[in-house]
């Protein structure tokens, strides 16, 4: 770049610098700003024979008034007049602006293209660049057009010097991925690829990029480019560090450019030339040697380097899954990695040995590692290299280690982080299933996860347990006798209710002959749990009665009065009046041998896919592997007879692992899937036959969550919040659980538990009326930029709500960063013909990410001290609204999801908290002083409020939300 003289300090730029960073507040800024900006206007208006010095000193300040995040409305013209200027810093100032607040719709594009062009066809290598960076700034589809077919030309072109041609390689690529329609290489494609030859590394390392983006999508084109990517990275693998020292970084010989040609090289399958293979796999040799020498240096960027090569290098090694030696190698290269103190090398390694243990060659050595995975299951402190770890866990397991692996996952679940549980127990689930050869051990392992982590367990779970049980003659007398005895737990989870009714009702007489289990005893242990469960489970529990009544004639009188009792028969459930009215009557009038043909037992299911390894696909998302069992006969046994072996096949996902920002609460699922066929992905029809199959609406995530901003519905638009809104809203800012909202028609309920930036919400709607609701319908939005600050995802409800019945929704919120809105919840639904829209605020506010933080008092004043700018502050004195009671004030305190610290100001009476507030982008230290003056006199009594955090957004909206609460 061009020497910058003296004269082109701009010390007009400078002052006016100077002057903005002296003013004492705000209003001052605004004002020092809106003088200049009246300034400019009149130089560029009045003067019309301003020299370039003055447009570019004009020009500047503008851009720097922008980055202050004021609006610009004039100057662009002056901008692009400073192009056609011969002076470096002049035309440099020109394409500035131009890049930073020219909108690529803007009307001045033609005459900036023009400008371009001019400086493209000029040969001078700085007004080259200028221009292309430029190019690539705006990259407009109007500029694509203007240029595409120039900039290859200047790329090859024998007499481009290498700094324009790294330009001109990196201008085309983002035009490629902004327009790759416009980008056709064509004639130049081979001129291109031979760009791997160039001499120069940096133009090299611009052109592998653009290569890399161009084989992705146009493959065969550019598949000359294998060899001569094998060719320089050999020549960089066994070049010594002093070979290329402009490139080394670290002792480290380019190691940029050698990541990018192993991620090209992982476009294509192994190479077919015989030489050209054996020259790549002595590459590969080569770096897996590197990585077990002594490091040269001490420093991060060494082992940071020569790391990001490696792993560069066993990605490839996985993707050529042909090289038995090289895999072995790589994963005990991997297995080295697993006891590393750096935790990002951890999550790495486990993530890597998991593509590694879908392969033949490599399975067996990823298995010798298995205790060290156990290890890094119980005692990491991340969490995401836990899930890796749990993932490793799985995609490993065979028939030599399924018992000790699910024992271990179990295990880990009793503490596992609540948001990866329902993934680590659909893996359990599926684990289970497709290595049980002792049955007993499937049910037991299965009633254990219920009791474990009932609230996870998935219905597809227990629907799998109880075909395979009815499926299986020789395990159904020991389900039973198992979950009759799990049924005695006084605590007992209502999937495990569901379960028991439903074998006891189809198996119970099979343990009706130990006095212990007798069938009034049955019966008695199944009603004792019934006013406890849900209407479904309710319905699941008559069924059961009836099926009992079939079984053993001694307890129809005891069974017929509670059907007839008036919880039943008078049942403001529809489903549940119905059920009990019919089962008295075909109990009361059906001779024994009506009864015995209308309750006979359930059939053997016909064997499909496991549905509980659909979900887990759904869940993995598009990438998830699917891996047969080994045994074709030992699957037919699985699922219920050895005859139907071939068809029994019950395929394992191997758990191919997503990016290293897992999903926790599966906010970022994989792409809507349409409704499909009862019978393809839900047992729900085989299982209950009497309930219709479960409908599943477009446009819901594999969890069946919605995204935060759905279609709203065509004909009516939602409603704008209640005026009440933002009072129901502060109600639950010290406070979780509640009701949000209710009038004559619904009532709104709202239960929900926050773990550092996740957060899971139950909403509960009620219907009070004795008709029902129907079109039913809850969309939750994120207005404006809240939704780059809050990830809302909703699962849908059902759109029919009868009366006296009760829907519940989860919602699942993720914190990106910061934010002061709240997401908006719209319900639409039809109540005697009429439409009734409702929005209100979802109690989502910044204070629900608070991890309390104990600190010492010398900790707090000294972090006190340290958070004194003025706009970390933020400070209210108020008065109060209520009577100033200790215990009220610390409950609100503690609620509020801070710490609160004893014992550390020196005045008694006041209140100091800590916390730190957490999201995805960043955590939010915050310091809370409350100072209450409970000496005056009732009515006088006041508050004084002070918050101070790292982000002056914090403290002033955490400041805002709590003095309403006093």
């Amino acid at each position: 770049m061009p020497a910058v003289s003296k004269g082109d300090g701009m010390r007009g730029l400078a002052v006016f610098i100077s002057d903005i960073r002296n003013c004492k507040s705000k209003e001052a800024e605004i004002k020092r700003i809106n003088k200049e900006l009246a300034n400019i206007r009149s130089k560029f208006k009045g003067d019309k024979a301003l020299d370039g010095y003055s447009k570019k000193k004009y020009v500047c300040k503008l851009l720097f008034i922008f980055l202050l995040g004021h609006d610009i409305d004039f100057g662009h013209m002056e901008a692009v007049n400073l192009l056609s200027s011969n002076k470096y810093t002049e035309k440099q100032i020109g394409y500035l602006f131009i890049s930073v607040l020219v909108n690529s719709n803007s009307e001045l594009i033609r005459l900036i293209n023009n400008a371009i062009k001019n400086d493209l066809s000029s040969r001078n290598p700085t007004f080259m660049c200028l221009a292309l960076h430029c190019i690539a700034n705006v990259g407009s589809r109007e500029m694509a057009e203007a240029f595409a077919g120039e900039i290859p030309r200047i790329l090859v072109a024998g007499d481009t010097m290498d700094s324009v041609k790294q330009s001109a390689a990196l201008c085309l690529l983002r035009l490629y991925k902004a327009s790759p329609d416009l980008v056709l290489m064509g004639e130049w494609t081979s001129r291109v690829v031979h760009l791997l030859n160039d001499q120069h590394m940096g133009v090299v390392t611009a052109a592998i990029s653009l290569i890399t983006c161009l084989s992705s999508k146009n493959p065969d084109e550019f598949k000359t480019c294998v060899s001569l990517a094998v060719s320089r990275l050999s020549r960089i693998v066994s070049s010594a560090s002093t070979d290329l020292q402009d490139y080394t970084y670290y002792f480290v010989p380019a190691p940029w450019l050698s990541c990018k040609l192993l991620r090209l090289l992982q476009c294509y399958p192994p190479p077919e030339d015989g030489a050209v293979k054996g020259r790549l796999v002595e590459c590969l040799e080569t770096i897996l040697n590197k990585a077990q020498e002594p490091p040269k240096s001490k420093k991060v960027q060494h082992s940071n380097a020569k790391n990001a090569i490696l792993f560069e290098a066993i990605s490839l090694i996985i993707h050529y899954d042909s090289e038995p030696n090289l895999l072995v190698r790589a994963c005990n290269q991997l297995g080295q990695f697993l006891q590393h103190r750096e935790t990002n090398l951890r999550y790495l390694a486990l993530e890597s040995m998991c593509t590694l243990a879908s392969s033949e060659f490599s399975h067996e050595a990823v298995k010798t590692h298995i205790e060290t995975v156990i290890n890094a299951l119980k005692t990491e402190r991340d969490v995401s290299v836990r899930q890796r770890a749990a993932d490793l866990l799985y995609a490993m397991c065979d028939r030599s280690n399924a018992k000790q692996i699910v024992a271990e996952m179990l295990s880990y679940l009793e503490t596992a982080d609540y948001s990866i549980r329902e993934e680590m127990v659909l893996k359990v689930a599926i684990l289970a299933e497709k290595y049980a050869v002792d049955y007993s051990w499937y049910v037991d392992t299965i009633l254990n996860l219920i009791r474990i982590a009932g609230d996870y367990v998935s219905e597809e779970v227990w629907y799998r347990v109880i075909q395979i049980v009815i499926n299986r003659d020789d395990v159904q007398g020991y389900a039973a006798k198992t979950v009759f005895e799990a049924l005695q737990a006084p605590a007992c989870h209502e999937n495990m209710v569901k379960v028991g009714g439903y074998i006891l009702g189809e198996f119970g007489n099979l343990i009706a002959g130990d006095p212990r289990s007798s069938p009034l005893v049955q019966f008695n242990l199944l009603h004792s749990k019934f006013h406890l469960c849900s209407v479904p489970t309710r319905a699941l529990l008559l069924s059961a009665y009836i099926k009992f009544i079939n079984l053993f004639p001694e307890t129809k009188a005891t069974i017929q009065e509670v059907l007839r009792s008036d919880s039943q028969i008078r049942n403001s459930d529809v489903e549940l009046q119905q059920r009990a009215v019919e089962y008295l009557k075909l109990s009361s009038i059906a001779s024994t041998d009506v009864l015995a043909t209308v309750l006979e037992e359930m059939p053997p299911f016909p064997e499909r896919e496991s549905s509980i390894l659909a979900k887990l696909k759904k869940k993995k998302g598009p990438g998830a592997v699917s891996v047969e069992l080994e045994d074709g006969k030992e699957r037919g046994e699985l699922n219920g007879g050895g005859d139907r072996g071939g068809d029994a096949a019950i395929a394992a996902s191997n758990a191919s692992t997503p990016s290293p920002s897992a999903d926790l609460l599966g906010l970022r699922s994989a792409a809507p899937v349409s409704g499909a066929a009862p019978s393809a992905g839900s047992l729900l029809v085989d299982v209950f036959s009497e309930a219709g199959p479960a409908a599943t609406s477009a446009g819901v995530n594999d969890d069946g969550f919605l995204s935060s901003a759905p279609p709203t519905a065509a004909s009516e638009d939602p409603a704008p919040p209640l005026p009440e809104s933002d009072e129901l809203l502060n109600k639950f800012v010290c406070k979780n659980n509640g009701v949000l909202f209710e009038n004559q028609l619904l009532q709104i309920g709202i239960k929900s538990e926050y773990r550092q930036n996740l957060g899971r919400m139950y909403l509960f709607y009620g219907n009070k009326t004795s008709v029902q609701f129907v079109s039913f319908n809850t969309t939750v939005s994120c207005p404006g930029e809240l939704q780059s600050q809050l990830n809302v995802q909703t699962k849908t409800v059902e759109p029919l709500v009868e009366g006296g019945a009760q829907v519940q929704q989860v919602i699942n919120i993720e914190c990106l960063t910061d934010f002061i809105d709240a997401p908006l919840l719209n319900i639409k639904f039809r109540y005697g013909g009429a439409l009734q829209n409702i929005s209100l605020k979802l109690p989502v506010t910044i204070n629900k990410f608070f991890q309390p933080t104990e600190m010492a008092a010398a900790d707090f004043f000294q972090r006190w001290k340290q958070l004194s700018q003025p706009q970390q502050e933020a400070q209210k004195i108020f008065k109060a609204s209520h009577g100033m009671d200790t215990e009220v004030l610390k409950a609100k305190l503690l609620g509020l999801g801070t710490a609160l610290l004893e014992n550390v100001d020196p005045n008694p009476e006041n209140y100091v908290c800590a916390g730190v507030i957490q999201t995805k982008a960043q955590q939010v230290g915050c310091l809370l002083r409350l100072e209450p003056n409970a000496q005056a006199q009732p009515g006088e009594q006041m508050y004084r409020l002070t918050l101070r955090s790292s982000k002056d957004t914090v403290s002033q909206r955490v400041c805002d939300l709590l003095a309403e609460q006093f």
